[in-house]
């Protein structure tokens, strides 16, 4: 007899798997084993459930031990079940939660579970016997419509069934006679849902690596062999040819017969990425992400867990790609904070890449301008410290924005008058415009009373978006008409405050015209592929300026653009957060990087109200390893990472009181719980969002697994999960 240990895929936390299911001899005989799903009678309901663990023998009698109700046709290979259930364990979430990030993309796990299945297409081919028919004498009797249908099978060997019916006129019951006559066959056919891209960016090919591209790929190629550090940086500036560094590498991996994983931080990187590795590799490329359709994803993951694809390409969730044999895990823009998940369970995809690497033996490579202080300490280096063509980084001039008189607007004069310049420069100069703010005016108020326009459900201001005559709630989704007067005074006086992304393309495109201008950001992106359209766009134009938020900085690779502006540039300092000047710094140096890549060379321009803060300094003269060695001393001095962990204790509930009653409780069991060299920060009470309102708590610790395991056990006992009734939980460990 053998017993499978199944995790019942459901949400509740309470539940804790595995649960030991009796195997009949049919379900053996079919290889049910890790990674198998399987619907499984579970409390009353018909759950999905997936098997973590084959055993010989079970705790409980076996007359006591229910059997699965069906086996489903996919599943997930057993290393990423292990996969899995880590994730759940280092981020403190369920199984269920961990092991839904390795499914195949379309399980359903509801009240009908179901596995995905492939698309097929029903088609038809001419037998002997039909080409037999065709003959002249034979006394095979066909009608019309049958004899039009042989003769366009034998002159195409096979047609789809809905082909045939356009060029013969032959529908399926004209095809089912046939068949029963052994005339044609009518065989089905996987058909696979081909992903599309637009071309993006600098055209693909190989090129002549530099020498010091060449040490870079010698280092890590020694790594897939074992004879090096298996754990890389690879620092380069912008422009530094980091691309063909993971390429080659990626070549050497299949060569060795090994797969490979390229992740990129944004779905928008995606085309551009995919079209370079593809341009190489060929079909051996598969990509992952959330932009394609459910029967895409299917079948692109079919394509790696086959080993049809060896290569994948895509945002955080391809770290859980279905590859055999991984010999080489790529994370690109490492330092970009969108490989954090937001949703449970909130992993890090460059942990997991990390730790799926070091299980397979793989080499881990993480690639950066500005890496994170936590990889630049922890992390062997290698450097690509020039451009590949030999063009200097272009100059970066900060604006003082406290130089310029208030009525001049959110657009310094230098800035306006070097887009004036670029537009009267002839066919083909582009300019990239980045303001980190969606909308046309962040904030309105009563020019009478000062009231604020504000969110009913959550404490932040509405933002104007003037193009649907609306105001939004860029947490929680609330729109309302732009109002006409105050609600608390009646007064008509409604002033609108700052800038958005799309006043400043209505400002750009006064100031260029008639050079068109492109805006890329949540609100324009819209529906599918909206990313590659709006930067194929702006690559196919002949000249032109793309305004948008950080999604324009993000490694884009257009030899056009000879100018790039960042407005508002300190506006990230202000965050509370300990990261805010490493993200300031990867911001700006980010942005200056999209520049001067081409024969017009490049100019950056940064307006700030903080022109000497040390990220905007540093960023301005190209200086990452002076910002990061400053950082790393001031991370040192106050205890943030790398030099001690953090783990968040987020908290939601629609009653404030209730909500700081569950938080104490978290904090009275959690405390006494913690190592002696661990800090408990808070509660702290946080902004309300879409009507709840939220309290917070923080650990810094110097050995994050205890104090994880800490958290686990104080969240279960019976006082705080009493008064957790009402109150939502997350557990965040390494917040970003």
């Amino acid at each position: 007899m053998e017993i499978a240990r199944v995790e019942p895929m459901t949400t509740a936390r309470a539940v804790r798997g595995p649960f030991d299911y009796r195997l009949p001899e049919p379900m053996v005989a079919a290889g049910v084993g890790v990674g198998s799903l399987l619907v499984v009678p579970f409390a009353g309901r018909r759950l999905l459930g997936v098997v973590v663990e084959v055993a010989a023998a079970s705790d409980l009698p076996p007359e006591r031990l229910a059997e699965p109700l069906e086996a489903l046709e996919a599943g997930a290979p057993a290393e990423l079940v292990r996969l899995g259930l880590w994730v759940a364990e280092r981020y403190c979430s369920t199984a269920s939660r961990g092991l839904a990030l390795v499914l195949p993309p379309g399980t359903r796990t509801g009240r009908v579970p179901r596995s995905p299945k492939p698309r097929t297409e029903r088609r038809a081919a001419i037998t002997d016997a039909g080409r037999a028919a065709l003959e002249p004498g034979s006394d095979a009797r066909l009608g019309v419509r049958q004899r039009a249908a042989l003769e366009r099978l034998a002159a195409a060997g096979e047609l789809a069934g809905a082909r045939l019916r356009e060029l013969a006129g032959a529908d399926s019951v004209v095809l089912a006679r046939l068949e029963r006559r052994g005339l044609v066959e009518r065989p089905l056919r996987e058909l696979r849902r081909v992903p599309r891209f637009d071309a993006v960016g600098a055209p693909a090919g190989a090129s002549r690596l530099t020498a010091a591209q060449r040490g870079c790929v010698a280092a890590l190629v020694a790594g897939l062999d074992g004879e090096g550090p298996r754990e890389r940086l690879l620092h380069g500036v912008t422009g530094s040819g980091k691309t063909e560094v993971y390429l080659a590498v990626i070549e050497a991996a299949l060569e060795r017969g090994r797969g490979a994983i390229l992740l990129v931080p944004e779905i928008g990187l995606t085309p551009q990425t995919v079209g370079r590795v593809a341009a190489r590799l060929g079909d051996r490329v598969a990509v992952l992400h959330s932009g394609l359709s459910e029967g895409e994803r299917f079948d692109e993951w079919r394509r790696l867990r086959s080993g049809e694809a060896r290569v994948c390409v895509g945002p955080r969730s391809a770290v859980f790609a279905p590859i055999a044999g991984v010999g080489l895990i790529v994370v690109d823009e490492e330092h970009d904070p969108s490989y954090k998940q937001e949703g449970d369970p909130r992993y890090d995809a460059r942990a997991v890449a990390r730790h799926r690497a070091a299980g397979a033996g793989a080499v881990y490579l993480a690639g950066s301008a500005t890496p994170r202080p936590e990889s630049w300490a922890e992390l062997d280096r290698l450097e690509l410290p020039e451009r590949v063509d030999g063009r200097s980084l272009p100059p970066v001039e900060i604006l003082d924005m406290r130089e310029v008189a208030g009525g001049v607007g959110p657009l310094h004069p230098t800035t306006r008058e070097a887009l004036a310049t670029l537009s009267r420069g002839g066919a083909g100069a582009k300019a990239i415009v980045m303001l980190n703010r969606r909308g046309y005016a962040p904030h309105l108020s009563c020019g009478a009373c000062g009231a604020a326009v504000v969110c009913p459900s959550c404490d932040v201001s509405l933002v104007l978006h003037r193009g649907r005559a609306a105001v939004r709630c860029h947490h929680c989704g609330h729109v309302e008409p732009v109002p006409a007067a105050c609600p608390g005074c009646g007064s008509v006086s409604i002033t609108r405050h700052g800038a958005g992304t799309e006043r400043i393309e209505r400002i750009v495109g006064e100031i260029v015209a008639p050079a068109p201008v492109f805006r890329l950001d949540a609100d324009a992106v819209g529906g599918r592929d909206g990313h590659g359209r709006i930067l194929a766009a702006f690559d196919r134009a002949d000249g032109g300026v793309l305004v948008g938020t950080q999604m324009v900085a993000k490694g884009h690779d257009f030899p056009d653009v000879a100018l790039s502006v960042l407005i508002d540039a300190d506006s990230t300092l202000r965050y509370p957060d300990f990261r805010a000047e490493e993200r300031t710094f990867a911001l700006v140096a980010q942005l200056a990087g999209r520049s001067g890549r081409g024969e017009r060379g490049g100019r950056v321009l940064v307006q700030t109200l903080a022109p000497s803060a040390p990220p905007i300094a540093a960023a301005a003269d190209h200086d990452a390893a002076g910002f990061l060695a400053a950082e790393l001393v001031r991370r040192r001095e106050f205890g943030y990472p790398p030099f001690s962990a953090l783990l968040a204790i987020e908290l939601s509930g629609a009653d404030e009181g209730e909500l700081a009653a569950a938080a104490a409780a978290i904090a009275a069991e959690l405390g006494p719980r913690l190592g002696s060299d661990a800090e408990l920060l808070g509660p702290a009470p946080r902004f309300r969002r879409r009507g709840r309102f939220r309290r917070r708590l923080l650990v810094k610790s110097g050995q994050p697994e205890r104090d994880a395991a800490a958290a686990r056990v104080a969240l279960e006992q019976p006082g705080v999960r009493a008064a957790l009734r009402g109150v939502t939980l997350a557990v965040d460990v390494d917040p970003q």
